[in-house]
């Protein structure tokens, strides 16, 4: 007997079932192999069609933002697109898997054409998972992203937890509103309107004193911002990065804080007398990003970025505030 997957969610489940292989026919292998490649190239569609309505969703929540009212009036507004996003997000999560295929295998989907990031290649539907447990990225984002600083009492005094989906694995986050009110507002913000959808972690640093994966750039290159700045929060004083802590990066510009965080993955020194700002740390998927830190840096690119060797996407960030 030979197991037949009804669902495209299935497929993506199929490593669960419980399934054996079994000996088949040439002409058996040769249905299945087509039922498999139409499965995928299913997959694939669906996922551009859905990356698609994530995307109007997205626009209008920009649009929402950027009139000029206060969160009195867009903010019901973006609520209400967020719920829509929701069930989109988990379906496209689970159609990514199958457009991806099993490990070190192309998808024959043309519908999702290849992409460069950070000077590394990478094509939808070819996994090119060196980690266990990840699979091909998704392609760079090309829609032009921006935003408005949020205002920080929407963030103070209060504690969150950031669930980020990437194409490795889930990484939960505590953000800290109390300690960093402004940055965790902002952080917040980019969340709810899918800023970081689908946006690659461009840069991963192995060298004594900083060990960090940096993310949060939808443009891959590490030069994209959602268009404001804002000023540097609870630097460390003894310049001392733990690892787990969650900072944003800036350039020399000590109110270029913006979209770009970094995750410390080994403790790390950074003596900067401006400091970066924590905003939070992980408390759980650490071993996900301390994976893909193991697989390695590639060469720095034009833009002096070592992007990590095991491609690292967010596709998702959903945020909610912690209760007592």
């Amino acid at each position: 007997m030979r197991c037949r997957v009804l669902t495209l969610t299935a497929v993506a489940l199929i490593g669960l079932s419980g399934c054996s292989s079994v000996a088949t026919s040439p002409t058996t292998a040769a249905a299945d192999a087509g039922y498999a490649a139409a499965t995928k190239a299913a997959a694939c569609a669906r996922v551009v069609t859905i990356q698609s309505q994530l995307a109007q969703i997205q626009k209008q929540g920009f649009q929402a933002m950027s009139d000029g009212s206060d969160a009195s009036v867009w903010g019901p507004i973006v609520s209400d697109l967020n719920r829509q996003k929701t069930p989109l997000n988990k379906e496209m999560t689970a159609q990514k898997l199958v457009c991806a295929g099993p490990a070190g295998k192309k998808t024959t989907a043309p519908s999702v054409g290849a992409t460069k990031a950070s000077g590394n290649a990478t094509t939808p539907g070819v996994d090119q998972a060196k980690v266990p447990n990840c699979v091909g990225p998704p392609a760079v984002p090309t829609d032009k992203r921006s935003a408005i600083l949020p205002d920080k009492k929407t963030a103070a005094g209060k504690t969150f937890i950031a669930t980020v989906t990437t194409n490795c694995g889930v990484i939960t986050m505590e953000l800290d509103g109390t300690k960093a009110p402004q940055t965790v507002a902002s952080f917040l913000s980019l969340a709810k309107t899918g800023y970081w959808a689908d946006s690659p972690c461009h840069r991963l640093t192995t060298a004594d004193p900083l060990f960090v994966l940096q993310c949060g750039d939808p443009t891959g290159t590490g030069t994209g911002t959602p268009g404001y700045g804002y000023g540097v929060e609870n630097a460390p004083a003894n310049f001392d990065y733990p690892a787990g802590t969650i900072a944003m990066a800036r350039t020399s510009d000590p109110k270029s804080n913006g979209g770009q965080f970094f995750i410390v993955y080994k403790d790390s020194t950074l003596n900067d007398p401006t400091g970066y700002s924590i905003f939070g740390k992980i408390t759980s998927g650490m071993d996900i990003v301390d994976r893909v830190a193991a697989a390695g840096a590639a060469p720095a690119d034009a833009n002096q970025n070592t992007a990590p060797l095991q491609p690292i996407s967010i596709l998702a960030v959903n945020v909610s505030e912690k209760k007592a």
